[in-house]
């Protein structure tokens, strides 16, 4: 695989995972929560500014992928969400960059081999890959990451 993957786990504390083209991959955890001062659209600009550091720093993106979430614990969660996605998609959109969402069931299922995994199974399921994640975030980001790897072949 010659192309390079954004696989994304949107949300106030975004988990990310990147295969790059020569096949190496990298991963966290990147915090877009509000800032006591700041409007509420700067966590936005600042979550379009942090993709646009990640496309010149990988030298391009081939796709995207992130987590689609159907169901949302609270109504916050769910307009952050929607904010992200909303970002994420327009900002794809205007450097032609394929993306395309993967409900969250079908990853945990790919990664655990069941749909409604927990968070300590999701990152037992990252470092059975060989990966550490710092959280269940970053563990999201690169189980999707093996799920969006595994469509592109």
């Amino acid at each position: 695989m010659n192309k390079t993957l954004l696989a994304l786990d949107l949300g106030t504390t975004t988990g990310w995972a990147l295969a790059a083209r020569d096949g190496s991959i990298t991963s966290g955890s990147a915090s877009f929560k509000p800032q006591r001062f700041e409007g509420g659209g700067m966590r936005f600009l600042r979550f379009k500014r942090w993709l646009t550091e990640i496309k010149q720093s990988a030298d391009g993106i081939d796709s995207v992928y992130f987590e689609e979430v159907r169901r949302h614990l609270g109504v916050d969660a769910a307009h952050a969400y929607g904010g992200f996605m909303a970002h994420l998609t327009a900002w794809c959109e205007h450097h032609q960059i394929p993306y395309q969402g993967i409900p969250v069931g079908t990853i945990k299922k790919h990664a655990t081999g069941k749909g409604n995994a927990s968070k300590d199974e999701m990152i037992a399921a990252a470092r059975h890959l060989g990966h550490s994640p710092a959280d269940d975030n970053e563990a999201d980001a690169l189980a999707l990451l093996a799920y969006a790897r595994s469509l592109e072949v």
